[in-house]
């Protein structure tokens, strides 16, 4: 996956991101192509020893990324708002979950773990998540690759 590594500021070093987050679907969606991309991305990340931190579901592309990084051995932080956890919590939770009160502090939460941004197919709520981090770039609020 082109991007993955790079810099995070202009005038920062070089080198590896520990930990990127992934924006994605608690769905799988409707083309085996999204899982598809959701396990490759899981094993480019235990590839590249960089840890996962997430929306915190075990459902659809959530599930599928944070597995295959957890099965490989790299760590995993879920966020997910209190509300949201009968929705996208199916089963046992994958790796550290903290539960957060609403979606701000999610957002907030998810960025301020990681060093880069990555999203896949999603739905309504990937979008403004992705959207939010977008803006939050550009007004300078962060200096982090979005991809």
């Amino acid at each position: 996956m082109e991007g993955v590594e790079g810099t995070s500021a202009p005038n920062e070093n070089k080198g590896r991101f520990k930990r990127i987050c992934v924006f994605c679907g608690s769905r799988p969606g409707y083309k085996s192509t999204f899982s598809d991309a959701a396990l490759e991305l899981g094993k480019v990340l235990v590839d590249r020893k960089i840890d996962l931190v997430y929306g915190g579901g075990s459902a659809g592309l959530m599930g599928l990324v944070s597995q295959a990084v957890f099965n490989g051995g790299s760590n995993v932080l879920g966020v997910i708002p209190k509300a949201l956890l009968p929705h996208e919590i199916s089963g046992e939770s994958i790796g550290e979950v903290k539960t957060v009160v609403d979606m701000h502090q999610r957002k907030a939460e998810m960025a301020k773990h990681a060093e880069a941004f990555i999203a896949l197919p999603g739905g309504y709520g990937t979008m403004e998540e992705l959207l939010e981090i977008i803006s939050w770039s550009y007004l300078g609020i962060h200096h982090k690759p979005v991809r």
